[in-house]
């Protein structure tokens, strides 16, 4: 039986959704993730395991330390799911944009 998680899943929690922007500018260290979260350590490494497993996160070993990136590569698969739903509503906004404009006008 395969045990990989849902990319879907991992993202739909505040804290791993926390933890993907901690990184997105700068790697860090376990340590320094679980530092900025008001839960104990292995809470935090339960959730970088999740993300890391989803390939959202990538383990990269330097020395004694272990430092933890983002994979654009898979936010880009999530971003290319999400598109059509993102077009589909600026679509609906500007429909009601357009009948405001008008409403506005007659009034």
């Amino acid at each position: 039986m395969d045990l990989r998680r849902d990319v879907f899943q991992a993202i739909a929690d505040p804290t791993r959704r926390a933890i993907l922007l901690l990184v997105a500018t700068q790697s860090m260290t376990a340590g320094a993730i679980a530092s900025k979260f008001d839960t104990k350590r292995p809470t935090v490494s339960k959730h970088l395991q999740i993300l890391t497993e989803c390939e959202l996160l990538k383990k990269e070993p330097n020395g004694r330390e272990i430092y933890y990136h983002l994979n654009p590569n898979k936010m880009k698969e999530i971003a290319n799911f999400i598109e059509p739903f993102q077009k589909l509503w600026d679509d609906r906004f500007n429909k009601l944009e357009a009948v405001m404009k008008t409403y506005k006008a007659k009034g």
